[in-house]
Formats: structure tokens, C-alpha cells, sequence
């Protein structure tokens, strides 16, 4: 079979045997199929040698480019002991070695040398009799295989935390709008995103909602500089009415990555953090999109000095190469599951690959890249060109607004910039974006009517400067 041959063998196989994610087949079947078999830094080869930039980081996981000697020599020694081992009744080095690393990451450089703080008994104002310090060092790591699950296990802990605390009646969450947390039921139960979830309503369990603080489109008529009170307020009068039965406020720190880039206002998370240690409640940071360097910090939490006592990653996390995620927990939580066999406190949640040798090498390597390299240094002034090309963008007739946090950025096209009418989801206008920019060698996905742009951290100044380049000729021919 010659190359060609080969290649339209490979497109029509995709069509007949692969359903892919979030994509509507029947349009796919009527396409020719970009296939991908090559990547080198931050570029990705398809079957007939045509390279992309790879704009949004094979959808937000590939941190220091394709093919990273580092992560590549970290995953060939791993291989040469073992592939993997169960973490039910044993355990492997890799593990506890990137469990540890990740502690150390996530606390603070005293925090990391003293003893865990004692937690404190109070009486908030419309909380219960006891709470928590709203400060605690997250000390234990539950692994697991991706974002999904790792929300998955942050709710099934937060749930059973408080029932071993004796607290019953905390049987729900609460959530913003535009959220998105992952596919599963329980990470569905607590998105906000109408157009992924609204199909799989009856399937979730109750839950509360609070307004997302998307300024551009508040859903209280607020503007720029009062969204976030505002929408904290109603935060807080879901939270005074119902704190009995909210066992944890789950949020994505700062980004609402899949809802639409949306970043929430200056203090608006350490306000959330106070409200939830006010009404005794727990705070799940979902840093699944924005963990690991995406917002110009480590993790979105250290922007606002925020602890939450549960934190969800994955993506980044082993710099796009394996399956893995984690869940963080406090010491607190994690010593209410402590006791007698017979008392069944057990946590009983699991996956076949948890810890996966491979995949925790993986990581191990990566975030060793982060310190030898000075990865987050080395962002602050690739965030300064992509701030400036955005404010050119802003500019378009049809770019209603530009916002990034660090290297996550959203470009919200609209059908009329002085009314911010949208476009109709019909016209796939972001799509249509996405096609120009792919045939002039750059790959981007959006998210409905926002171009997203999300390039690996390690990408070179020339070709950020390229990616943004060939995305405003793209809305400037789409829109034309």
C-alpha cells in the first residue's frame, strides 16, 4: 500500500469506526480528516507533512511542547522497571516521589517546614458550631486518571467528610453558571454549561447555583468594577439560606475555561474563599484547566492568597503526555476517614491506573522543567506580546471582548460590538474562524463564538507573535 493509499485508508477508517468528543459526526463524515502523526515543540505534523502551531496545546495539556527530551528519557526508564502496578494494597516509587513533589508545590515555602495548623472551633455568623481554618496546607494526594474523576473524587470526598463529621443534612453543592467541571454525572451535576449538560438533566443530582461573574454578559446588568460584589452577594444569600445543606462551593479558580474564558474580577475568589470558611462549608478548587503555570502562577489559588481544603489537576500535569490526575486534600478531611475497620470510613473510590509509574515519571519530569527552566519567569514577558497583539484584536468590528488571565486567553466574536448582539450558534462563526487560521497553519479550537488561545508556555516569542498574527487575519476573512 503506497503513502497515499495508506492515508485515504486512514481517513475513511476514521469515519466508519471513530466517534470522536464533542463533535457532530455527521458534519465530521462530510470533511476530510486532519490526522496527526508527528509533534516537535509546539508544532503538530498531519499525515501529508503539513505542520500546525499547535494553538491551544492539544486542547490544553501540552505544556513544554511536543517530544520534550526530558519527559521522553523520564518515560523510557520508567518503562525499562515497570509500565504499572495496582495502588490497591501496594504502592511504587513514582507515586510517592511526585505525591511528595506535589505537596511541597502546592504549599507555601513556610507552610512546606511547619506542622499543619490547628484547625479552630467558632461560630460564624449563619454557619455551624465548628470550621475550619481557612488556611490549612492541602498534605494528601488521591490519584486518579483525569479531570473528570479527579472532581469526581473531590465531590465523593467533600460528601463523605461531613458525614463522618456527623453533619447529614450536607448532601449538595454549589456552583456557578457557565461552569464546567468534566463529563461525568456527579462533574455534570455541578456544571453550568446549558448547551454540554442540559441533554443529561434528569440523570444529576440537585444542586445550587450562583451567577458566574462574567462582566461582558452579567446576568445582574452589572458592569466591569461591580460584577464580582454582585455576584458574590447572591453567592452569599444562597449560602445564609442553605449552608446546611451545602457541603462545598466547587469553583475554577478565576478562569471559567470551557464556559468561555471568562475571568472572574479582582477579589471575587478570595471573597468566595471567605464566605465558605464564614458558612463552614469546603472549597473545591477545580484547577484542572488552570493548574500548572496557565494563569502566570503555578496555580490560579496563588493570585488571590486563596487555600481551598480540596484541589482537583490534571492536564498539565505530566505536560500532555500521560493520563493522570490528582486530588488534594487537607489533613483535616483527610483524618475524618480515619478508623476502626468495622467503622467503614473507608474512602471507596479507586481506578485501575491510579498512580500510574509511567505517568507519575511523567510528571516527576515535568516539574522539574518548571524549576530548571524557570518556566513561570520566562512567561511574564511572552504575556506581555500576548496582551499586546489581544489589544489589537480588540479593535475588530466583530471582537466584542479580549480577555486573558496569564497565557489563557478568549476572544468573544459578536454580530453587533455596540449591542453585543451574538452570533447565532447556527452561523459557527468561531468555527469558521478556526478553518481560516488551520489553512494558514495554525490550529486553534473555539469554544461556540470565542476563539480560544491557549499555547504551550514554551513557545517562542516569534511564533506567539505568528499564532497571534494568522488568528486576526482569520476573524478579519471570516467576518468579511
Amino acid at each position: 500500500m503506497g503513502i497515499l493509499d495508506k492515508n485515504r485508508h486512514l481517513e475513511e477508517a476514521d469515519k466508519k469506526y471513530v466517534w470522536h468528543p464533542f463533535t457532530q459526526m455527521q458534519e465530521w463524515e462530510a470533511e476530510t480528516p486532519i490526522i496527526i502523526t508527528e509533534g516537535q515543540d509546539c508544532f503538530i505534523k498531519d499525515i501529508y507533512g503539513r505542520w500546525y502551531l499547535d494553538g491551544v496545546s492539544s486542547l490544553w495539556v501540552n505544556i513544554f511542547g511536543h517530544r520534550k527530551k526530558e519527559i521522553d528519557d523520564a518515560i523510557r526508564d520508567q518503562l525499562g522497571k515497570i509500565a504499572h502496578s495496582t495502588m490497591l494494597g501496594l504502592s511504587n516509587a513514582p507515586a510517592i516521589e511526585l505525591a511528595e513533589k506535589l505537596i511541597r508545590t502546592v504549599q507555601k515555602p513556610d507552610e512546606a517546614l511547619s506542622p499543619h495548623p490547628p484547625f479552630v472551633k467558632v461560630r460564624p455568623e449563619g454557619g455551624d458550631s465548628t470550621r475550619f481554618t481557612p488556611h490549612a496546607s492541602l498534605t494528601k494526594v488521591f490519584y486518579s486518571d483525569n479531570g473528570s474523576t479527579a472532581v469526581e473524587v473531590a465531590l465523593k470526598m467533600a460528601f463523605q467528610y461531613w458525614k463522618h463529621r456527623g453533619f447529614t443534612g450536607k448532601n449538595s453543592f454549589l456552583s456557578l453558571n457557565n461552569a464546567y467541571h468534566g463529563d461525568t454525572l456527579g462533574a455534570v451535576s455541578v456544571g453550568g454549561v446549558d448547551i454540554f449538560h442540559n441533554a443529561f438533566g434528569p440523570l444529576l443530582f440537585k444542586t445550587f447555583k450562583a451567577p458566574s461573574p462574567y462582566w461582558y454578559r452579567c446576568e445582574l446588568g452589572e458592569d466591569c468594577t461591580t460584577c464580582g460584589i454582585a455576584c458574590a452577594k447572591k453567592m452569599e444569600d444562597t449560602l445564609r439560606h442553605h449552608h446546611e445543606e451545602i457541603a462545598a462551593v466547587i469553583i475554577e479558580p478565576l478562569v471559567q475555561a470551557a464556559g468561555g474564558m471568562i475571568i472572574a474580577p479582582q477579589g471575587y475568589l478570595r471573597e468566595v474563599r471567605r464566605l465558605c470558611s464564614k458558612y463552614n462549608i469546603l472549597l473545591i478548587a477545580d484547577e484542572v484547566a488552570t493548574g500548572f503555570g496557565r494563569t502566570g502562577k503555578m496555580f490560579a489559588c496563588e493570585h488571590e492568597d486563596v487555600a481551598p481544603d480540596i484541589m482537583c489537576l490534571s492536564k498539565g500535569i505530566t505536560g500532555g503526555y500521560m493520563p493522570l490526575a490528582v486530588t488534594l486534600a487537607t489533613e483535616e478531611i483527610y483524618t475524618a476517614f480515619l478508623g476502626e475497620f468495622r467503622e467503614l470510613k473507608t474512602f471507596f473510590h479507586g481506578h485501575s491506573y491510579t498512580g500510574n509509574p509511567l505517568a507519575c515519571a511523567a510528571a516527576l519530569a515535568c516539574l522539574d522543567i518548571f524549576e530548571k527552566e524557570e518556566t513561570l519567569k520566562k512567561l511574564l514577558p511572552k504575556t506581555d506580546i500576548l496582551e499586546e497583539k489581544l489589544k489589537n484584536i480588540s479593535g475588530l468590528a466583530h471582537v466584542g471582548d479580549v480577555r486573558n488571565k496569564g497565557f489563557m486567553a478568549g476572544i468573544e466574536m459578536v454580530k453587533n460590538k455596540e449591542t453585543r448582539e451574538p452570533y447565532a450558534w447556527e452561523d459557527k462563526m468561531g468555527w469558521k474562524v478556526a478553518r481560516h487560521a488551520r489553512n494558514n497553519g495554525v490550529f486553534i479550537r473555539p469554544l461556540g463564538n470565542v476563539i480560544v488561545l491557549m499555547p504551550p508556555l514554551s513557545i517562542s516569542n516569534e511564533n506567539l507573535v505568528r499564532m497571534l498574527v494568522v488568528v486576526k487575519d482569520a476573524i478579519i476573512s471570516a467576518t468579511s
